[in-house]
């Protein structure tokens, strides 16, 4: 009889996995459990993509990505980002999770150590340890504003300490680091010689007063910085599967020569409809922005007049990350509650063990969906 791999223990069950059956068979839920943008692609993205296939973009790509989108990427990090880099320092990925991986395995050998965000987003923890690394929880407090705190940290760093995974605009908190916590977090990666795989899949979804801003654009971080970024969730292209990673050239040219055992490389027509993104999808962000803005003010509102829960305004992304500790300890027995009431959300301890206490709530969804699913929720409550 043969014998499956131990690693296949590093990804186990999900509670996500189980409610989006529920929600398949019961169409009467809402769920505020989703992960993408509820808007389509830009059709100025469909038009191109339409076009490149048409014109014969049905072939593989360069491992590396289309040069004409790696050109494009540099010219947008350079005016957005203020980060200066050279078409080879750029690998186009199938989304900013390949990334993820190719940097672990690039990076990190087995039993060395990468910080990660808890919470943080669901895919860290298994990739790190898919790779037989071992990942280290960095607490991501409310009392802080989910800011990174190193305090917390310092005394874990050891010889076998590789690098730290950071994600902000973040998922699930939606909490955008502060140009300090930044300065921080560089100065102690330099320190102890830590790469950083900085997730900024986010970027464009910040609110009220917050800023984005790249660590990779910080004085001195050429040579300590991984920035991955997305189309999908900036552009509502999650299906079209095209993200990239920047960096220390090094680095790139062995994350490619490892993306040869993935997926060889991103969909080619999707490239090409994705300079087209990059250079006129501009408004079609400014208007999915401002009515995730609207969507984010009235969810607040509603969990804060709950009584038993209290939500921190996020400045990022599209979700809030109430603290239910009120009404119910565990995240799952809360979110199985609201799922009797035909609201679907995601329990915090699925993002790590300082998410219990949680419940992560999507506002990629409908306006008016959201003010019913706050009425179930009231109503439940009561």
């Amino acid at each position: 009889m043969y014998r499956l791999a131990e690693r296949v223990k590093v990804i186990g069950e999900s509670k996500i996995t189980d409610s989006l059956k529920v929600l398949e068979q019961d169409p009467t839920i809402i769920s505020l459990g989703a992960g993408e943008p509820d808007f389509p692609a830009p059709k100025v993205v469909i038009k191109a993509t339409e076009k490149a296939l048409r014109n014969g973009y049905t072939h593989y790509s360069p491992v590396q990505g289309k040069r004409l989108l790696r050109e494009a990427v540099v010219e947008k990090l350079r005016k957005e980002n203020k980060i200066d880099v050279t078409p080879e320092q750029v690998l186009v990925t199938c989304g900013s999770k390949e990334a993820i991986l190719l940097s672990m395995m690039a990076l990190v050998d087995p039993n060395e150590e990468v910080f990660i965000p808890d919470p943080g987003y669901i895919a860290y923890k298994p990739i790190v340890e898919v790779i037989n690394g071992r990942a280290i929880s960095v607490p991501l407090l409310e009392q802080n504003n989910f800011q990174v705190n190193l305090d917390d940290i310092k005394s874990f760093v050891t010889a076998n300490t590789k690098a730290m995974i950071i994600n902000s605009p973040s998922n699930p908190t939606g909490a955008v680091f502060k140009k300090k916590t930044l300065e921080n977090i560089a100065n102690f990666a330099v320190d102890n010689d830590l790469m950083i795989i900085s997730d900024e899949a986010y970027e464009k979804l910040v609110y009220d007063d917050a800023k984005h801003i790249s660590i990779g654009s910080l004085n001195g971080m050429e040579n300590h910085v991984l920035t991955l970024q997305s189309f999908s969730k900036t552009y509502a292209m999650c299906g079209f599967r095209v993200g990239y990673a920047v960096g220390p050239q090094k680095v790139i040219k062995e994350m490619t020569e490892f993306k040869i055992c993935t997926t060889l490389g991103a969909p080619t027509a999707n490239q090409i409809a994705a300079v087209d993104a990059l250079k006129k999808a501009g408004p079609y962000v400014r208007k999915m922005r401002n009515e995730y803005n609207r969507r984010r003010k009235l969810i607040i509102k509603r969990l804060n007049g709950m009584n038993g829960v209290r939500c921190t305004k996020p400045k990022g992304a599209f979700y809030a990350f109430p603290n239910i500790e009120g009404i119910e300890k565990s995240s799952e027995k809360f979110s199985d509650r609201l799922l009797k009431a035909k609201v679907m959300v995601v329990p915090g301890i699925e993002f790590g063990k300082h998410g219990e206490g949680y419940v992560r709530m999507s506002y990629a969804t409908g306006y008016d969906k959201i003010e019913e699913a706050m009425n179930r929720i009231e109503a439940a409550l009561k």
